[in-house]
């Protein structure tokens, strides 16, 4: 397995990718993707990919600095704003690999903690976060008022 930052030449398994995690946004999210390797995003700040021992994609994950992250005490925060492994790879070290290199870019960054989060009901994705050490800081619900 080889879990490295994402080049140009990696825009349609990325975007295979997450249209998995995320459906419906083909569109929004191949645009996110050309705005990246632009350099015309905010966020995310670093994308790692994995793939596995035949080249063929794995998972990614995508990481950004936040100024806060539920449970953490910097104002200097790398999060995680999306993780995805292939549900062919699970179980087999891949998201693992990912949390590793996210890891390995925070320090860089010079943070000190790895911030995240999951939908309530993603029990999944809780499992695998606990499995890579994170330790669950709370569970919020976010509401929102459109004025207009």
């Amino acid at each position: 397995m080889v879990t490295r930052p994402a080049t140009v030449s990696d825009s349609a398994a990325w975007l295979a990718m997450r249209e998995d995690l995320w459906p419906g946004s083909k569109k929004s999210h191949a645009e996110d993707i050309k705005r990246y390797f632009a350099g015309e995003l905010r966020e995310p700040l670093q994308v790692l990919l994995s793939f596995d021992e035949l080249g063929a994609p794995a998972g990614f994950i995508e990481l950004s600095i936040r100024a806060y992250a539920e449970g953490c005490v910097t104002d200097h925060v790398a999060f995680i704003e999306g993780w995805y492994v292939s549900p062919a790879m699970r179980g087999k070290g891949v998201g693992a690999d990912l949390i590793r290199g996210a890891e390995s870019w925070a320090r860089s960054q010079g943070c000190v903690e790895l911030g995240s989060d999951a939908e309530v009901d993603n029990l999944s994705s809780a499992a695998a976060h606990l499995a890579v050490g994170f330790e669950e800081a709370g569970v919020v619900r976010c509401f929102r008022k459109l004025l207009c």
